[in-house]
């Protein structure tokens, strides 16, 4: 009876597990920008849509000053065209939690001209989240397997070689991506200092730029263009998505989307570079065969010139660290019965 209640608590335990795996996800819109007009118009809910995967069951939290804002879904032509005269849905306070089925959700806020200024999102949802599997059976086994013997131990075995300790593994690169979820995009200021205030970049680590072919683009610059937004004068430029910069350099490194007014409303990131990532030696090769030869402990008596008599026998002595025969035979009695022991316990507790 007690080993039926411990396979059925099991198996609870195990669906309970499977089933957190596969529970649905919540998205925040926009992220830390949450549901408003964004600066740079509405590639930032597009840039941030392509960086995510929706699932039916996914849920889209909209979060925005109630009052100011709203969330209508609406139809792809209502989208397009910024019309919201006849939404499918209206949410008007936040937070506004919206559960998703599968295929094109498309959303807007309808105060004045919100929308046409960008605040629009368009999402596609591909396939469900995953059931979980069937939890195994309860039943219990019909017989239960023979015991397995301890090998008796053997007093004469030679402690095995000391293996060399494993080499740490390298402290190679890292690849940071820019903005994490939200990419290479407009979302405003301090956005992106913020980034980068918790991080230590070295030198060989790598910066990786996602944004929209383009929409936006990566150009590094001077401190004075920096803070400018100077586009003049590029130290390198790029276009093409991703953007893999290596960082080559210590010191100051600054960065900036040359797109009309991208820079002003806050697509700039400034790094400092320190060091440079290391490598640990690994550890020495031991020494063959595997451990230094011990040094002999039995002294050797000096000569005293004597010869034993003719006929006469030396009197052997034990080898040392040899036992008698009896305490070999009194090891393996002993471990039978520590095995027999721990069987008999196991059997009482089930």
């Amino acid at each position: 009876m007690a080993r039926n209640l411990n396979m059925a608590v099991f198996a609870a335990l195990v669906a309970a597990l499977v089933i957190s795996s596969v529970s649905a996800v919540t998205h925040q819109v926009g992220d830390g920008l949450g549901w408003t007009i964004p600066p740079g118009g509405a590639v930032a809910y597009s840039t941030w849509s392509s960086n995510n995967t929706f699932k039916a069951g996914d849920i889209l939290v909209f979060t925005f000053a109630s009052g100011q804002h709203d969330v209508a879904e609406v139809t792809k032509e209502a989208f397009d065209a910024c019309n919201a005269t006849a939404p499918i849905s209206l949410t008007t306070n936040s937070p506004a939690n919206l559960t998703l089925t599968s295929g094109e959700h498309y959303y807007i806020c309808t105060f004045g001209s919100h929308c046409g200024t960008g605040q629009k999102l368009a999402v596609n949802v591909t396939g469900t989240t995953s059931s979980p599997s069937p939890a195994p059976s309860t039943s219990p086994p019909t017989s239960s397997p023979a015991p397995v013997l301890a090998p008796e131990p053997s007093s004469s075995a030679s402690p095995p070689a000391p293996s060399a300790p494993a080499p740490s593994p390298s402290a190679g690169p890292t690849n940071y991506t820019v903005g994490d979820t939200a990419g290479w995009n407009v979302i405003g200021n301090d956005t992106y200092s913020t980034w980068a205030s918790n991080k230590t970049f070295m030198v060989g680590d790598i910066l990786v730029f996602n944004f929209l072919n383009r929409s936006h683009d990566v150009a590094e610059v001077t401190k004075t263009n920096y803070e400018s937004c100077g586009t003049s004068n590029t130290l390198s430029f790029y276009t093409n998505p991703p953007v893999r910069i290596t960082l080559n350099t210590t010191g100051e490194h600054f960065f900036i989307c040359t797109f009309p007014n991208h820079c002003n409303n806050g697509q700039k990131l400034a790094i400092t570079v320190k060091g440079t990532t290391t490598t640990p030696t690994s550890a020495p090769a031991p020494s063959p065969g595997g451990s230094a030869p011990t040094p002999s402990t039995t002294a050797t008596p000096p000569s005293t010139g004597a010869t034993p008599p003719s006929g006469a026998t030396t009197p052997s002595t034990p080898a040392p660290g040899s036992e008698p025969p009896s305490a070999a035979t009194s090891l393996g009695v002993a471990g039978l019965s520590v095995t027999f022991l721990s069987i008999a316990a196991a059997l009482f507790m089930f």
